[in-house]
């Protein structure tokens, strides 16, 4: 559905690369490339949890020409962040990044996005910071067009995504937005394996 989106507004997919988000945003960004005959990348992205609350993401990190880092200062600021701790786990973040980009470009390295229309894909968008560095890290490269793409983002992150890219395609952006995984019926991991397979799969094909 979300593919169809780009048809029924006319899009011309020649010269685009489509981006996805690790690992989630993959098999979304996988059909988006399929039907529009785009080559497919992958955005080596991390999220950075809160101490001794992962799953509080409090920032994320993705490596690129230079690696960009976004906090969340208003959830920094309610929490008691111990001395050091942002500049270690950055660290940590990008050793773990360049360790995957080992195995998701074991058989091709970046693709190029410069004067293309970059297409940056996930699963769904709840504070956006995850997508928010992947979109600086990709206008460093100098696209001519940067389009975000998913299914379903919160309303107040879209209106704050629309300010910093060329367009937004969305299926759904309800004003009340807990978590991604509560508008899906299934939304067990991606694992690497089927990252992996899906990259191999789209270079086959272009």
């Amino acid at each position: 559905m979300l593919a169809a989106k780009f048809f029924a507004d006319k899009f011309d997919g020649g010269n685009t690369v489509v981006v996805g988000l690790l690992r989630g945003g993959i098999p979304v960004a996988y059909e988006i490339a399929a039907a529009l005959k785009a080559p497919l990348d992958v955005a080596l992205v991390r999220k950075i949890g809160a101490p001794n609350h992962e799953e509080l993401a409090i920032g994320a990190i993705v490596d690129g020409k230079s690696p960009k880092v976004y906090f969340n200062d208003s959830i920094i600021s309610r929490i008691n962040i111990p001395s050091g701790y942002l500049e270690r786990i950055k660290q940590i973040k990008l050793k773990e990044i360049r360790e995957r980009e080992k195995i998701y470009r074991s058989e091709g390295g970046k693709i190029d996005v410069s004067g293309k229309t970059a297409i940056i894909v996930d699963d769904g968008i709840a504070t956006g910071a995850s997508v928010s560095v992947v979109i600086e890290a990709v206008k460093e490269e100098k696209p001519a067009k940067i389009i975000v793409a998913v299914p379903v983002i919160a309303a107040d992150t879209l209106k704050k995504l629309q300010k910093t890219v060329d367009k937004v395609v969305v299926l759904s952006a309800p004003e009340e937005f807990y978590a991604v995984g509560e508008f899906y019926n299934d939304f067990s991991q991606t694992t690497d394996d089927e990252v992996v397979d899906l990259l191999k799969k789209s270079q086959k094909k272009y």
